[in-house]
C-alpha cells in the first residue's frame, strides 16, 4: 500500500480556525455547517466514531476515507513500523474475501480505486467508487479493518513486502536525503524514523504484536470515517452504522511522547557514486496548531512551489545548477519543518546550496512585493479549489483535518486567512524562523569536500 510521506510530496491538510467545531455525542445529533453552496455534516455514534460527509450533488462517484489517528510516532524503537505493517496486513484477506485478490477485485471489478497509508500521526484506508457501489466499498473497508484474519503465511509474505519497501527507499537517493533530513530535524525520536521502520525492527515484529496493536490503536473513538460524492448523509450514516455499528473498543489509545528539542549533529553527508548529489536543507517549522502556519505556507509557495517559484527562477532557470529543486513545509501536532530539496551537478553543490541559502535569507532582508505576495496567494487558493473538485480530495480534506486537530477549515475559511496574510508577516517570521545556525543539512551523492558546505550552515 502507498507509504504515506515522501519527499516533495507532502499532504497538505488545513487544520485550525478560530471558529470551532464542537464535537457533537449521542447517536443522531449532528452539527451542519455551510460551505459555499454545498453542505458538510458530522455526526457522533455512541461508540465515539465520527463520520463526516460532504453531499456533491453533480458527482458520479462516492469516495470513503477512514482515518485512524495513530501513526509511526505513536510507536516504541523496538515495534518501529508496525502501524505501517499493519496498514499492509489488513489488505490481505478475510473470512468474507479470503485473500488480497478478492480485496482488490471487489473495488477494482466495478472500476473502482483502493487504498492506503501510513504518515507520523494517522493512517488511513480509502477508496473510490462509482456511486452505485458506494454501500460495497464501505463493507470492503470495514471488512478489512474489523475481520483481518492476520493468517501468518500472509504476514511473512506482507514482511518481505515491506522490506523491499525499505529497500527501495534507501536505493533512491532522493528518498534517502528525506529520510536523513528528517532525522536531523527530530533527533532521536520516532518522527524521524523511516515511517516503515527498518528491518531489523519489521523482522521482529510478530502476529501476536499486530493483533495487539490493533486492539489498543483501532477503536472507534480514534477513527473518523469521511464521505464525499454524490450521496447524503443520512444514507452514509444509515451505511455505517450497519458495517460499524458493533465496533467497540477501550477507548482513547495511548499518547505519543512530545518532541523535544535537544543538541544534536546538524549535517550528515553520505558517500554514493551516482551521477548527481542530492541535498536538502531544513529547518524547524510551526506545529499545525500555530496559526503563523499559514504565513510559514505562503513563503514556501513564494519559495519553492512550481515554475514561476524563487527556487525553480534562480537555481534552475538562471543559475542552471538543478533539474529538481523545491520546498515543502510540514506541519505535526507539536513541531514542523520547512525543507528545500534540490538533485545537482556535484562539483556545483557548494554554489547550489549558497544560492538555496541566500533565497532562504531573502525573506529577512527584503519585504515580498505586493505582486508577488498577490500571485502566491491566488496560486494557493487556486490549487487547494481545484483539488476539493475530486470527490477524493473533498472526504480526505475533512476527515484529515477532524483527525488531527478535531476542527475544519472550510475553503472560505482558508481563503480568508490566506488573504489576511501581510508581507510584515512573513518578514517577521522570516526573521525568527531562518537561522543558518538552525539549518540542517543532508547529502546522498559522490565525495567532495564536507568542510565548505559544513560551514554554510554553521556547522563547522
Amino acid at each position: 500500500m502507498a507509504k504515506g510521506v515522501c519527499t516533495g510530496q507532502r499532504r497538505r491538510l488545513g487544520q485550525l480556525t478560530s471558529q470551532v467545531l464542537t464535537a457533537c455525542h449521542g447517536a443522531n445529533r449532528m452539527k451542519q455547517i455551510e460551505r459555499g453552496k454545498d453542505l458538510y455534516q458530522k455526526t457522533v455514534l455512541k461508540s465515539g466514531l465520527r463520520i463526516i460527509s460532504e453531499t456533491m450533488p453533480h458527482t458520479h462517484s462516492a469516495s470513503i476515507c477512514i482515518f485512524v489517528g495513530v501513526g509511526s510516532r505513536y510507536e516504541t524503537n523496538a515495534r518501529a513500523g508496525i502501524s505501517h505493517f499493519v496498514e499492509h496486513v489488513l489488505f490481505r484477506g478475510t473470512e468474507k474475501r479470503p485473500t488480497s485478490r478478492d480485496i482488490s477485485e471487489a473495488i477494482e471489478g466495478v472500476g473502482g480505486i483502493l487504498n492506503g497509508g501510513t504518515d507520523r500521526e494517522s493512517t488511513v484506508y480509502w477508496c473510490k467508487v462509482a456511486r452505485p457501489h458506494f454501500e460495497m466499498a464501505l463493507d470492503v473497508l470495514s471488512d478489512m479493518m474489523l475481520n483481518s484474519k492476520l493468517e501468518p503465511d500472509d504476514i511473512e509474505k506482507e514482511r518481505q513486502v515491506i522490506i523491499e519497501e525499505i529497500n527501495m527507499s534507501f536505493d533512491s537517493p532522493s528518498s534517502k536525503v528525506g529520510l536523513i533530513i528528517e532525522k536531523l530535524l527530530w533527533p532521536a525520536d520516532p518522527l524521524g524514523r523511516d515511517i516503515a521502520g527498518t528491518k531489523k525492527s519489521v523482522s521482529s515484529i510478530s502476529r501476536a504484536d499486530l493483533a495487539e496493536y490493533i486492539k489498543k490503536q483501532y477503536n472507534p473513538s480514534t477513527t473518523v470515517i469521511s464521505v464525499a460524492g454524490g450521496i447524503e448523509h443520512a444514507e452514509v450514516v444509515k451505511a455505517v452504522k450497519n458495517c460499524f455499528g458493533a465496533w467497540t473498543g477501550p477507548g482513547r489509545c495511548p499518547p505519543f511522547k512530545a518532541f523535544r528539542a535537544h543538541e544534536a549533529e546538524r549535517v550528515e553527508i553520505e558517500k554514493r557514486d551516482i551521477e548527481q548529489t542530492h541535498m536538502c536543507v531544513a529547518l524547524p517549522g510551526l506545529s499545525l496548531f500555530d496559526p503563523r502556519r499559514f504565513t510559514l505556507d505562503m513563503m514556501n509557495v513564494i519559495l519553492g512551489e512550481g515554475m514561476s517559484s524563487r527556487l525553480f527562477s534562480e537555481v534552475r532557470d538562471k543559475m542552471g545548477l538543478a533539474y529538481s529543486v523545491q520546498s515543502y513545509v510540514d506541519h505535526l501536532k507539536d513541531t514542523g519543518s520547512f525543507v528545500v530539496y534540490a538533485g545537482v551537478d556535484t562539483s556545483k553543490a557548494h554554489k547550489a546550496l549558497e544560492a538555496v541559502i541566500k533565497e532562504l535569507t531573502r525573506f529577512k532582508k527584503e519585504t515580498v512585493s505586493p505582486a508577488e505576495l498577490f500571485k502566491a496567494k491566488e496560486m494557493s487558493k487556486g490549487q487547494l479549489a481545484l483539488r476539493l473538485e475530486d470527490s477524493r480530495h473533498v472526504a480526505g480534506w475533512l476527515g484529515g483535518q477532524e483527525t488531527l486537530s478535531g476542527k475544519i477549515l472550510t475553503l472560505e475559511d482558508v481563503n480568508a486567512i490566506v488573504d489576511g496574510v501581510t508581507a510584515l508577516d512573513i518578514k517577521a517570521l522570516a526573521k525568527e524562523l531562518i537561522d543558518p545556525l538552525k539549518m540542517r543539512l543532508a547529502i546522498v551523492g559522490p565525495e567532495q569536500k564536507a568542510g565548505p558546505l559544513k560551514r554554510l550552515v554553521g556547522a563547522e
